[in-house]
This record gives structure tokens, sequence and C-alpha cells, in this order.
């Protein structure tokens, strides 16, 4: 009879690029080493996509109006973002963490999990085998890299936010809910503004808190998010991490302000950029999208989500942009406006890009309109291949539906 070996505690890691769209400019001109950094589009209308460190000792963020940030800290650099050299610099991180272990799950260009469980002798090389990655990446990248070793996914993604800048943490096994205990509850990740605020009205602040609150009455109070509360703050996270990732069945970009957004012109602008990142993604895929989602919250956090299903499937940036902006419109028609906290577009209903629309179009007896979607189509594939070629900020769409309400 074959004796089974001791089980190995479960080692999940959560990599983090430190600054990234940041870090990868100083890579390509190390003169913006140590300098307040804002990556973005200049202008009126242009939005902070990331700060330097440096930027956010002045009160500069992701999501921020650009003109706000440079009135903050008017000696930052303003740089185009470079989705190209982006791009490159995630793959290359992602292929060094699948050389150190076949089981990873990107969780976006510029973090991932990976279940590091057994690696080394006794598997307790764990943070070895993290040190020598962050090491590799620092050295061949020359970005940081910070990550947090944990039981579990939910305490790995905590700890690397709390190991920013450029540091490790390691929670030891068995540790996970005692790491969690004196944090606030909305740094875990699932814990949204308005989950916060109910909990502070129930007395609960930190994970501690809710963690010794009785299962049965979080989740009378707040439902499955109470009962997901209810194991995440005890340090229970049976999750594994997937090989591969999980298979994406929607596409999205949103935003939150720094600051409630009460121009329309400016919303806009902001759905126009995001159309042009899902649009991008979408054809990277080689997908179509069959429906456009609207996600907007108002200041006083109601949040609104409206979609509509397109004719036919579509990747354009325009399709995508027409689609949102009227969703914009109806809402406003119907709910009156609000200053805006977050603004985000989304598509679903993804196919493969196999489909002859042309026949479909014949098939239905319907051809109005295909010629420009087209031609649409054709514009975004010169403008990606540009893109790809000399970065995200060589060219950019006209938008002449930035009208005004």
């Amino acid at each position: 009879m074959s004796e089974v070996g001791p089980v190995l505690p479960r080692r999940i890691a959560h990599f983090d690029l430190d600054s990234f769209f940041v870090a990868v400019e100083r890579v390509k001109d190390p003169a913006l080493r140590g300098k307040p950094v804002l990556v973005g589009h200049p202008g009126r209308r242009g939005v902070v996509a990331t700060a330097s460190y440096e930027a956010r000792v002045f009160g500069c963020h992701s999501a921020q109006p650009m003109v706000q940030a440079l009135r903050l800290c008017p000696q930052a650099i303003v740089v185009p973002p470079d989705f190209a050299a982006y791009l490159d610099a995630s793959r290359r991180f992602h292929a060094m963490l699948g050389e150190l272990t076949p089981v990873v799950e990107s969780g976006g260009l510029d973090e991932a999990y990976a279940d590091l469980t057994g690696i080394g002798a006794g598997g307790t090389g764990a943070r070895a085998a993290a040190e020598a990655l962050r090491a590799r990446v620092k050295d061949e990248l020359g970005i940081a890299v910070s990550v947090c070793i944990a039981g579990s996914r939910t305490v790995a993604k905590v700890g690397s936010d709390r190991a920013k800048p450029d540091g490790l943490i390691e929670v030891p096994p068995g540790g996970d809910a005692a790491f969690l205990a004196p944090l606030p509850v909305r740094d875990l990740p699932f814990v949204g503004p308005k989950f916060a605020e109910g909990l502070a009205r129930a007395g609960i602040r930190t994970v501690g808190e809710a963690a010794a609150q009785d299962p049965r009455w979080l989740v009378a109070q707040f439902g499955a998010s109470g009962a997901m509360l209810a194991e995440r703050a005890r340090g229970v996270d049976p999750a594994p991490v997937l090989a591969g990732g999980r298979e994406r069945k929607q596409i999205s970009r949103e935003v939150t302000f720094g600051e409630d957004v009460a121009d329309l012109g400016r919303l806009r602008a902001v759905l126009r950029e995001h159309a042009e990142r899902v649009g991008g993604d979408l054809r990277a895929r080689g997908k179509r999208a069959r429906t456009v989602t609207l996600k907007l919250r108002w200041q006083d956090f109601t949040t609104l989500s409206r979609s509509h299903t397109l004719e036919r499937p579509a990747q354009a940036t325009s399709a995508i942009f027409d689609a949102a902006a009227a969703l914009l419109d109806d809402v406003v028609r119907a709910e009156g406006f609000h200053p805006v906290r977050l603004i985000g577009l989304g598509v679903t209903n993804l196919v493969e890009d196999v489909v002859q629309l042309e026949l479909l179009a014949a098939a239905s007896g319907t051809t109005a309109g295909r010629g420009d979607e087209q031609r649409q189509e054709r514009i975004d594939q010169v403008l990606d291949a540009l893109r790809e070629r000399y970065g995200d900020g060589s060219v950019r769409r006209g938008v002449p539906n930035l009208r005004k309400s």
C-alpha cells in the first residue's frame, strides 16, 4: 500500500508591475526617472492613464482630467501612451512567469497570479522563486515588481498592493486571516464603496471586525456579498489559479473620476477612449461583439447599466462608440443629467471574427450602412498597424460625435 505524502500548504503569489505605463516610458527615456510623470493625452479633454509616484505626492492619480493633474503638479512631464510598448513588455513579463511555473493566470497587462505550491525542496522555495523572478524582470525589462505570497488569491492580491512599491510580502502558511484582520475592509477586492458604507453603519470597519460577525447575520444583512465576506475575512478562499486564465465573456473599460464630472462632452470623450481600447482588444482577439453596455455611477453612488444589441456583430471603434453614446443620450433623456463618478463601456455576446457580414446582410436583405462599416473597419486596421509600429500616441481618431447637449 503506497503512502500518501504530506499535503503542502498552498502558496499563491500575485505579481504586480509597479506604475506600469510610467515604468515602460522610463525604460524608453531614462531622463524621466525621478521626475513627476503623467501618462495620458494632453489637452483639455485628456485623461491621466498612470501617474508616477512622484506625481502622486501632489494628488495626481489615474482617471483624473489631465488639466486638473497639471494644476496640481505643473512641473509634471506628460507622455502620450504607447500601448504597443506596454503590450510587448506585458508579453515578456508573462513569458517569464510561464517559465517559473506552468500555473499562471493573467489578471491584466501588468499583473498575474501564480501557483508556487511545491516549488523548491519540501515546497519551501516560493519566496526564493518570487525574488528570482523580480530580479529577472528588473534586469531584463527595467521594471519593478511587487509581490505577495499567501495561501489564497484574495490575500495575495491585497498583499501585493501593500508591498508597493518594489516590495515582497510573504504571509506564512495559516496566517491569512491574521494578516487581513487589521486592514480596512475596503482593502478586500470585492468590497466597493457602497458595501463599505453599509458595513461602516453596522460598526464594521476592519476585516477582523467582519470576521468576528456571525456569518448568518452577514448573509441576512448583505446577501451574497455578506456570504463572501464571511469567508474571505477568515482567510478562506479556495479559488484556484487557472493556467491560461479564465475565458473572457466580456471586454470592458471603466474609470472612476477623482472628482465628479458634470460635463457631457467630457464624458463622451472618455467613452471614445474606452471604445478605442475595447475595439482594439476585440480586433486583437479576433472577436466581434453583439451587445454594447454603458455603465454610469452618479455622485450619490447610484449605478445604472444600459445595453444595446447591435444589428450585426461589430468590432469597429466607431460602431461601439456610437452605440455607447446613444445609450448615454438615452439615460440623460430618461433620468436627467447628474454629476458622474464612474463611466464604463463594455461589450458582451462575443463571437469569432469568422462571420461573413456581407452574406448576413444579403440574407436579411439589408445592405444599407455596410459600406461605411467596412470603411471604418479598414480605418481601424490601419490605425492598429500604425499604433503597433509607432505607439498608441502616434495617431488618434477625430471626434465628430462630441456634440453638446
